[in-house]
């Protein structure tokens, strides 16, 4: 299927709003850094922004969890290292917070 052909303005318009998704997450992931969220409790959030953060991201955000760690615990929860918060199934969320807690 071939992309569609876009005006400028659309093209612009386009960049604009992946900007915006991208900040939003980076500012989501942030808060989780500094401690003011917790990994549950972003696993929990039901919007379109922590949908799409990977899960190796946010495991990363979490103090303490480098990119080793977050591996083993995706591993040890039967986690795809592509897959997103969005796209994670009820046994392996349990199975991530368990490891984290």
């Amino acid at each position: 299927m071939a992309l569609p052909t876009l005006t400028p303005e659309q093209r612009q318009a386009a960049l604009a709003k992946a900007a915006e998704a991208r900040a939003a997450r980076t500012a989501l992931l942030a808060k989780v850094k500094a401690g003011e969220l917790t990994f549950a409790q972003l696993l929990e959030r039901d919007d379109d922004i922590a949908k799409k953060i990977k899960v190796s991201q946010a495991l990363r955000a979490v103090k303490g969890v480098g990119p080793a760690k977050a591996n083993a615990l995706m591993e040890e929860a039967g986690v795809d290292e592509k897959r997103r918060l969005g796209g994670l199934g009820a046994q392996q969320r349990k199975k991530l917070v368990e490891a984290l807690g």
